[in-house]
Order: C-alpha cells, then structure tokens, then sequence
C-alpha cells in the first residue's frame, strides 16, 4: 500500500501494521483485511481485474464485519484513488453511503480526489504528498518530486481532473507509471497523451503513442 494511502488509511487502522510482541495477538480480520488490500492494489494496477474486485469483496467484508463504518469508508476512499490515478473519474459511490459516519480527514481526501476546492485547514488533513497538489496547478518538477509513485500518479490524476494538468503533468505520469510496469494507469495516461496530440494536430506524435499503446494493451 503505498504512503500516501496508509497515512490515511492507519488512522482507523493502526494495528494493521505491525504488533507488540507482548500484547495479544490482533484479531484475523485485520490480517485479512490488510493483505486482502495489497493484493487488490497489485491486481488493480496490473489490469487483473476480476482478482482486483474479489480481493476488494473479501478486504470490504472483514472490515464491515467489525461494524465500524469508518474503517470501510477508508478502504473505498483506497479504491476511489486508484480511480484517480488510472483516470476512471467516476463518483465515489462506495464512500458516499459512509460519508456520515467518516471523520473530517477522509471526508477532506474525498473532496480532494473529486478535485472540490479546499479550505486551508482541510489541505492539512491530506497526507503530505497532497497538500501542495491540492491548493492549485503544480508544475512537472513539483509533482516528479513526489516521492512515491502511485502518490505521484494519484495528484497527477487529481490535476487533470481539475483541469489543471500540464503536458509535463502527462509525462510525468506516464513515466511512473511506465517505470512501475502498471499496465492500467499507463494505458489511460498514454490515452490522454494522444487526446492531446491529436488535438495540437500533432498526427506523428499521435501515432506513436497509439502504437505504445499498444504494446500495452494486455
């Protein structure tokens, strides 16, 4: 799971990630629950859809059987921004029904990935990768700088979506996604590459990312 995802995600979570030697052991289902969530990160990004959506049931099923809203509405809040790195931007309608009953952070990462205008105050909920990603346009060096690639690729997607994404905000993600080998987001980054090309009336430049697309394409 990448940091970005966790810091917000161990809030709810926070024995996921590792025990006390000398305290009992963490029940089962925060085992399942975190691995059950890498694996749907893995599938996801490698296109392994099917194997993405059981490891997601099985992830949901074992947090919502604590019957803490809270922690489920994090792992949507997971889903909704692998939407947005791979450029699905379609409503959030797994957080939407938890949305009451989630605390002020994840309500502030919600709106962040719907590319909504934040207060200040609510820019500091965010993990620290977002924070500058979400007062505004961020150039190509601001958002290479971001550490972790799917962090990168999530504000990358968040820029777009605001209408806000660069050229440089375009090769950026398609060179971390690329680099990661996450054949998902690589293919929409590609796509919006040659969306752009074609419309600058770039036909060569068109054309080739096409044909990287698919080498791509599984």
């Amino acid at each position: 799971m990448n940091n970005a995802l966790r810091s917000v995600w161990c809030v709810a979570l926070a024995l996921l990630v590792s025990a006390c030697a000398n305290k009992p052991q963490p029940p089962e289902w925060q085992f399942s629950a975190r691995d059950a969530l890498e694996r749907y990160e893995r599938a996801w990004l490698t296109g392994a859809t099917r194997a993405a959506d059981a490891e997601f049931a099985l992830a949901r099923r074992s947090l919502a059987a604590t019957g803490e809203a809270a922690m489920v509405a994090r792992a949507e809040l997971m889903r909704c921004a692998l939407q947005a790195a791979g450029l699905d931007f379609q409503p959030c309608t797994g957080f939407e029904p938890l949305r009451a009953d989630a605390d002020e952070t994840a309500r502030a990462y919600a709106a962040y990935l719907e590319a909504a205008p934040l207060t200040p105050a609510a820019r500091q909920l965010l993990p620290q990768a977002h924070r500058t990603a979400a007062g505004g346009p961020i150039d190509a060096a601001a958002l290479r700088a971001i550490e972790d690639p799917l962090s990168r690729l999530v504000a990358a997607g968040v820029q777009l979506r605001a209408g806000q994404a660069s050229p440089g905000t375009l090769e950026v993600a398609v060179d971390t996604a690329s680099a990661q080998g996450w054949g998902r987001p690589l293919l929409a980054w590609l796509g919006a590459q040659a969306r752009a090309a074609e419309l600058a009336g770039d036909v060569p430049r068109a054309a080739q990312l096409r044909r990287r697309m698919q080498l791509a394409a599984p």
